[in-house]
């Protein structure tokens, strides 16, 4: 009697202390969100308003669907549903008599957002996972029931049909995740407080977090290698790089990076640097900063980025160096541009400014542009119109969203879990930091870029656009090429990116790049990471990527050192190195990396 009396006392206290502290983090969580909506919450209508706007374009994709049933093949339905309830019960029999035997393929495949063990300790969420997994795979498989479906149609259902499942996965539901539940229990709720208060933040700042920000500076310890702005105008910085060598190759080299992002992915730290690297190689290097969207660019399009941007720029390093030609270097959309640039620049008897040029993962023929096709569409492109009706450019806020959309367990999901779930604090990755810092985007070009070229397909087209009134037809480029894109790129897809090679008329090498859109670009030689696929040097490119597939040889490590094999010869003899700020009518303005590229959206 005495030992059950003195079990119960000693129970007692840990009872009362347990719901004293769920109330105080109850009462905690209700103050944090009264705060927000009755302050910072309040000031954030137009941003939660375009993430409404987004979420509701992305429901209205599910209108597809409908369209889809009526071409169903009701025999393939009625097998598909059986087939499915036969695995069910499978997987039902197979948990309930502990016989893993049993249980169906269909529910044991791998998946790394169910790794850990605590989805397999305890059977309810072991049967929460396979059940998902089951499910999943019907829901793909479902796709096939479809008849007659045009192959675009097909294609945007198949897409439709990843985000659901993806969306609905177990592990975004704190009640469905063991570790997330493992978590709040150990921390006395400390996590899912921790993780709304994420949440919140993030609501106020209009994006998801995915790293500490604070842990990075841009010109201290991201974008900082040295050099100077020499040039200022309303669409662009220009910025020379100080020299790292007593001589350099008499043609310099002009980087052109997509103003949908900001320039320092090619100079985050020192050891990941492509533009040091290049400087390093006896290159004077020049980098486009390109300003942010805003309202007095939002008349700005596509002929203004070949014109006022790409062309001018070229222009100004020919003049501040003195010399015959330059290389260019356009990065994903600004390499599309530079496509047309070229060809503008070959219409126009200007062709022997640019003595090569190099391609990092870009398009030109959009027929396979990937899963970014699936946004294109009629209801997207009005929702870009009215996005950016306002203030005439395009938030990069939404931006972001949409590609992180691309791949949306790794950089979507995987945070919202991380973050907010299970309140875990942020790790600093510069990578990470220079993914959160968007640009926003002048409305026009979106729209001509969305529309004229994702959509219309118009710069595979000769004469398809026209610059100043010049047609543009991507043969009459003679320029030397290189051209590199990722194996896993899912912004710019592989196959995309191949048409490229076939779009010119001039001499051209290929490499494929171990990795994707960015680790692909951005995989310095000492890292000794990730593989590549050429051809021999003077190797003619064959017609398809199968045959250079069947044909090329893998090298490990970056493709750095090729390119800088390739473009070497080309550049002309050795001339005394350029210092930043010294060329006449070229004055430093201030340091690299200027404060175009500082400018941050909040």
């Amino acid at each position: 009697m005495m030992g059950n009396s003195k079990a119960e006392g000693d129970a007692t206290p840990d009872a009362v202390e347990a719901f004293e502290r769920l109330t105080e983090v109850s009462g905690r969580a209700q103050q944090m969100m009264m705060e927000f909506w009755t302050g910072e919450g309040m000031k954030t209508g137009a941003r939660t308003g375009e993430a409404l706007t987004q979420m509701e374009q992305f429901t209205s994709l599910w209108a597809d669907w409908s369209r889809a049933w009526a071409t169903a093949d009701t025999e393939k339905l009625l097998k598909l549903t059986g087939d499915y309830w036969a695995d069910s019960m499978l997987l039902w029999a197979g948990m309930l008599t502990g016989r893993p035997d049993a249980i169906p393929d269909t529910a044991t495949g791998k998946d790394r957002r169910f790794a850990g063990e605590a989805w397999e300790a305890a059977p309810i969420f072991d049967l929460v996972r396979r059940s998902y997994l089951l499910a999943s795979h019907y829901v793909s498989e479902g796709l096939g029931v479809f008849e007659g479906l045009p192959e675009e149609e097909r294609r945007k259902l198949s897409f439709q049909a990843k985000q659901f499942v993806d969306a609905m996965s177990p592990a975004n539901f704190a009640a469905l995740n063991p570790e997330v539940l493992a978590e709040a229990q150990a921390s006395n709720g400390e996590s899912l407080l921790s993780g709304l208060s994420h949440m919140l933040e993030d609501l106020k700042r209009g994006k998801l977090t995915m790293t500490d920000e604070s842990a990075f500076e841009v010109g201290r310890n991201v974008a900082a290698s040295e050099g100077k702005v020499v040039y200022e105008g309303p669409l662009f910085q220009l910025i020379q790089y100080a020299p790292a060598t007593k001589q350099v190759h008499e043609i310099p080299l002009l980087i052109f990076p997509p103003w949908i992002n900001k320039f320092y992915i090619l100079d985050l730290t020192p050891e990941k640097s492509f533009i040091r690297w290049a400087v390093e190689q006896g290159l004077t290097v020049f980098v486009i900063s390109w300003a942010q969207g805003s309202e007095a660019l939002k008349d700005h399009g596509l002929e203004d980025y070949v014109l006022e941007g790409e062309l001018k720029a070229i222009d100004l390093v020919l003049e501040a160096t003195g010399a015959p030609a330059t290389h260019a270097i356009g990065y994903c959309v600004a390499g599309t541009v530079l496509a047309a640039t070229l060809a503008y620049m070959a219409a126009t008897g200007q062709a022997e400014k640019v003595r090569s040029a190099t391609f990092f993962t870009a398009q030109v023929d959009f027929t396979e542009a990937g899963d970014l096709l699936n946004f294109v569409t009629p209801a997207m492109l009005e929702t870009v119109n009215e996005l950016a009706k306002d203030k005439g450019y395009l938030d990069g806020r939404w931006l972001s969203t949409t590609f992180n959309m691309l791949r949306p367990t790794d950089l979507l999901w995987g945070y919202v879990v991380n973050n907010y779930l299970k309140g875990k604090e942020y790790t600093p990755f510069d990578l990470l930091y220079w993914n959160s810092d968007p640009t926003n985007v002048p409305g026009r070009f979106m729209k001509e870029y969305l529309g004229g070229l994702y959509r219309d397909n118009l710069l595979a087209r000769p004469g398809g656009i026209s610059v100043q009134g010049v047609p543009i037809d991507l043969k009459q480029v003679a320029t030397p090429a290189y051209v590199q894109a990722g194996k896993d790129d899912h912004i710019a897809p592989l196959t995309s990116c191949f048409k490229l090679t076939k779009a010119f008329s001039g001499e051209l090498r290929f490499a494929l790049a171990g990795s994707g859109h960015i680790a692909g670009v951005v995989n310095p030689p000492a890292s000794g990471k990730y593989q590549h696929w050429v051809l021999p040097a003077g190797t003619h490119t064959p017609p398809t990527l199968e045959e250079f597939i069947s044909q090329a040889t893998e090298v490990k490590g970056s493709w750095w050192p090729d390119w800088i094999d390739w473009i070497a010869p080309r550049s002309g003899p050795k001339v005394k190195a350029r210092v930043p700020g010294k060329a006449k009518g070229f004055p430093a303005i201030e340091d690299a990396p200027g404060r175009y590229v500082k400018q941050r959206i909040v």
